[in-house]
């Protein structure tokens, strides 16, 4: 129709905020629901109720620090780690029943946090900056409130930090990347071919040959036919790559790992065939700095009681905020190291037989995997050659050979 050609071209890129004015046409932000939302906060009206998702999405993006490097947006998942952990461990080092309503209130806040973040299948720093902000204030009250007491030698100082910097250093280690599958020359070229493929079909019947009166192409052997559906088969329907043996595809990284264990939501990343041993280190180093650092704190703030029974059992201990407060941090190290320690004996279990953390899922939903000690292992039996077999395996991994340069970007 002739009205048509007086319509605003359509722009190959999104336009925004005061490109609005010039094309209204062309604007496809939330600008409008933003000013609307504004506008009636100003004037005391209710707001929609389908505006608060948009609202607060156009608030985060436009939350942004200026560096050298360009404008970074501004994490506001990383903002209650850094605010409320020590505002709450020192609320709870008033009393004791604050203390026992705050640690137990807190993990259940965490799990309530990771459920409802795991449902949106999306990357979040909260957990890692909640572990590496714990581990950091931990580190800053034993020097500023445990050191000064004097019970504390150098040796055990030195222990302590040292356990604190491997700790940082296996955890950068574990972040440089789980391993991708990374696309071959022959997914390349068999995608190519497909595509030529199609194309001769298609031209083919726009010139009015009828496809099914042309001979059929000879049949292939039955060796390419089976390689064939074992390249299928293998294939992920969402990288359009094909997938070494034990690979698997994370949505939330949003790429094939290979040798796929678990997403990790304390690292923020995926644990698989390069980063599984430092990530078994990582937690074998906090664990070990963190129940030597627990033991020091209970020494120095009840020295009269067993370290077995100081943490049940600390006559006076509340009768100084100090000693109160270095209390409460030893409950809440013990009990975020018990989280740890349930993680650390699963993956020992999974690594005696030889199952990652995935498969061990799959053959629980499926049904086809046999239940090991206590049921805390679901064995597939098809990858187990023993337990001193499975951890050679395990130790002798080599990291992929297609394993792309990490770079700054990968360690947040």
């Amino acid at each position: 129709m002739k009205w048509e050609k007086f319509k605003p071209p359509e722009p190959d890129d999104a336009m925004c905020c005061f490109e609005c004015d010039l094309d209204p046409h062309g604007c496809c932000c939330d600008c409008d629901d933003l000013d609307e939302a504004c506008s009636r906060w100003l004037k005391g009206e209710p707001q929609k109720p389908d505006c608060a998702l948009p609202v607060f999405g156009a608030v985060m993006d436009r939350l942004r620090l200026r560096l050298l490097s360009g404008d970074r947006r501004v994490e506001i998942s990383m903002v209650p780690a850094l605010v409320l952990l020590p505002m709450l461990l020192r609320l709870a080092a008033l009393h004791f029943l604050l203390g026992l309503v705050i640690l137990t209130a807190l993990p259940g806040l965490v799990l309530w946090y990771y459920y409802a973040t795991h449902r949106k299948k999306g990357r979040t720093l909260f957990f890692l900056s909640l572990a590496l902000f714990s581990l950091a204030y931990m580190y800053f009250l034993f020097i500023t409130e445990i050191l000064p007491r004097g019970d504390v030698s150098h040796l055990q100082l030195v222990t302590v930090t040292t356990g604190v910097v491997l700790t940082l250093i296996s955890l950068v280690r574990t972040k440089m990347g789980p391993g991708f599958v990374q696309p071959s020359l022959a997914d390349t070229h068999s995608t190519s071919t497909n595509h030529y493929q199609l194309s001769d079909k298609d031209s083919a019947s726009q010139n009015g040959v009828d496809q099914s009166v042309l001979p059929a192409p000879p049949a292939r052997p039955v060796e390419q036919q089976t390689q064939s559906l074992t390249v299928k088969g293998g294939r992920c329907p969402l990288c359009k790559v094909v997938r070494p043996p034990r690979a698997g595809h994370c949505r939330i990284c949003g790429g094939c790992v290979q040798r796929l264990d678990h997403h990790c939501i304390w690292i923020n990343s995926c644990v698989g065939q390069a980063n599984h041993r430092s990530f078994l280190l990582t937690l074998l180093l906090f664990l070990l700095t963190s129940l030597y650092g627990v033991s020091l704190v209970l020494r120095s703030v009840c020295p009269q009681q067993n370290l077995l029974t100081a943490l049940l059992y600390c006559p006076g201990v509340y009768s100084q905020y100090s000693s109160a407060l270095c209390f409460t941090c030893a409950w809440y190290s013990s009990i975020v190291t018990a989280g740890l320690l349930n993680l650390l004996v699963l993956q020992l279990i999974n690594i005696s037989y030889n199952v990652t953390e995935r498969e061990a899922q799959l053959a629980l939903r499926r049904k086809n995997g046999q239940s090991r000690p206590c049921g805390l292992v679901d064995d597939t039996g098809v990858y187990s050659r023993g337990f001193c077999q499975n951890w050679a395996e395990f130790l002798a991994m080599g990291e992929p050979v297609d394993r792309p340069s990490s770079v700054l970007t990968d360690l947040v």
